[in-house]
């Protein structure tokens, strides 16, 4: 179990809401985890459960059906969900999509959207990624293009978070492909429309139960009102969100490399050889002392960060240093775990197998370690 005691930026009510997210998903998430994992995706069921508990887009305002709360409530669901070795796609509806329609949609489009996505009836996904374009958002070939009252979407998305389930899809699109950045926007694409097509459920290393999806757009014909806020300014939304997005990853990587860690220390401690427990070997104990030792100034930084989001300080580039060290961490704790259980470490049976396979995509998506250094060289 996390402990709160050291935190600094979490007070006696986020720990009541902790308890009752620790409660929730201990009842409507961790007994459905074996299942989910078969099956590839997280059934609708778990969105609606979690809308009524309260644990989807806590930050909506209440006139749209929220807890018109602050982002520290967004956190705790992100670590709690983590640290249950759960990779369901709740975070990115919570913490990246929502805030898009929120800051930049129209009036009308957070009357028809908003209310579902709180109360797990709309499910969402942004696509951004393509076959020919990940990190560089501006090598997208997607278009859509005006044509009277209409834009026509065609292209194709891949590697999309939620892509199997999604209502409503965020797509990132050239309006205008001869302005570069400038000539990107963001156009709203409900799941049923004509030409919109689901490619099959990705077969990846890890985080299965996360549907991740093919998306293709064949002259997919959508409303100008689909239009996200302004066109033309979809870049710079995504990069005025990039900071929230890759401060719930560092939250994620950190979590998941303390649940890895514990694992480890039960195991460790349970586990005998040569007449003595694993724990008591000197390589497990300086191996865990050094890991701990990370862990600590681990959590120190993340709650700088969370102050500083809170406060709308968080730089690109703090951000970026946040997702490169915690994922990172998050990577070494969960390898050096497996490394400590053994032969058993290996074993799907025991949770450090899943944790070790969903962690390796942290380093990645959101944009990947050596990206992540290239912007934190920039600030210097």
């Amino acid at each position: 179990m996390l402990t709160t005691d050291t935190r600094t930026v979490y007070d006696a009510d986020l720990n009541l809401f902790r308890d009752q997210v620790r409660k929730f998903y201990a009842r409507a998430l961790i007994p459905n985890l074996d299942r989910w994992e078969e099956e590839g995706v997280v059934d609708r069921g778990f969105w609606l459960a979690a809308g009524d508990a309260g644990l989807l887009c806590p930050q909506v305002p209440e006139a749209y059906g929220g807890l018109g709360a602050d982002y520290r409530y967004n956190a705790v669901i992100g670590e709690e969900l983590s640290y249950a070795g759960s990779s369901a796609g709740i975070t990115l509806q919570s913490d990246i999509v929502v805030d898009d329609i929120i800051n930049y949609g129209s009036q009308g489009q957070k009357q028809r959207w908003l209310p579902g996505m709180v109360s797990g009836e709309v499910i969402t996904a942004i696509a951004m990624t393509e076959p020919g374009a990940g990190s560089d958002l501006q090598g997208v070939r997607t278009t859509a293009i005006r044509d009277g009252n209409h834009y026509v979407v065609s292209g194709s998305k891949t590697y999309i978070t939620n892509g199997q389930s999604a209502d409503l899809i965020v797509v990132v699109a050239k309006t205008d492909p001869a302005a570069g950045s400038k000539g990107i926007s963001l156009i709203l694409v409900e799941g049923d429309r004509a030409g919109f097509k689901r490619g099959r459920n990705l077969d990846k290393v890890g985080q299965n139960s996360a549907d991740t999806s093919e998306l293709f757009f064949e002259d997919v014909r959508v409303p100008i009102t689909n239009c996200l806020g302004e066109e033309g300014k979809g870049f710079a939304y995504l990069m005025n969100q990039l900071p929230q997005e890759r401060l719930q990853i560092a939250i994620a990587g950190q979590a998941g490399a303390q649940r890895a860690f514990d694992e480890a220390v039960k195991f460790t401690k349970e586990r005998k050889a040569f007449k003595q427990t694993v724990f008591d070997f000197q390589n497990t104990r300086f191996t865990l002392g050094a890991l701990k030792a990370k862990l600590q100034a681990g959590w120190a930084h993340l709650d700088w960060c969370m102050a500083r989001h809170l406060e709308k300080k968080l730089t690109a580039a703090e951000a970026s240093a946040a997702k490169l060290f915690h994922t990172e961490l998050q990577w070494e704790v969960c390898d050096a775990a497996l490394q400590l259980h053994g032969g058993a470490g290996y074993m799907n049976e025991y949770p450090i197998a899943r944790l070790w396979r969903d962690a390796r995509v942290q380093r990645i998506y959101g944009g990947t370690s050596e990206i992540m250094k290239e912007v934190v060289a920039r600030s210097i």
